[in-house]
């Protein structure tokens, strides 16, 4: 049975399925309570260090949050059109994009000026936050 459990975790691969595979074989071999007690530790830490990287994922899309998120959504319509606007026609000279004017000239810049505002604003009190702990 566990032969088979270790050509799956090995298939899978991963330092920690080969951790889990290696704490479980120490056990299994430890015959003294110190070996124990070692390898009991050994696949402690290791469940501490899933543990840890579950948490800093789950922080950073805390932090950056969703793709599909309305001002994200309007800053890749804005972008989509700068980035024509500057490699189809300037860049590669294949072709004309009419002027942005009036109302939707004004949209554009401040949904550029709200995104660039709200993520320098948000790295800035983190940073302050950081600083006062």
């Amino acid at each position: 049975m566990f032969a088979l459990a270790s050509l799956i975790f090995q298939f899978l691969g991963g330092p920690v399925a080969k951790g889990l595979i290696d704490a479980y074989n120490l056990h299994l071999k430890a015959t003294t309570t110190d070996k124990q007690t070692a390898a009991n530790l050994a696949g402690q830490e290791i469940a501490a260090q899933v543990a840890e990287t579950n948490a800093i994922t789950q922080l950073k899309i805390a932090q950056i949050g969703h793709p599909w998120e309305p001002e994200k959504l309007a800053m890749y319509i804005t972008l989509i059109y700068y980035a024509k606007c500057i490699v189809w026609d300037k860049v590669l000279g294949l072709g004309t994009t009419d002027v942005v004017a009036g109302p939707i000239a004004i949209w554009a810049g401040l949904i550029m000026s709200f995104y660039f505002t709200k993520r320098g604003a948000e790295n800035v009190s983190t940073i302050i936050s950081a600083i006062r702990k």
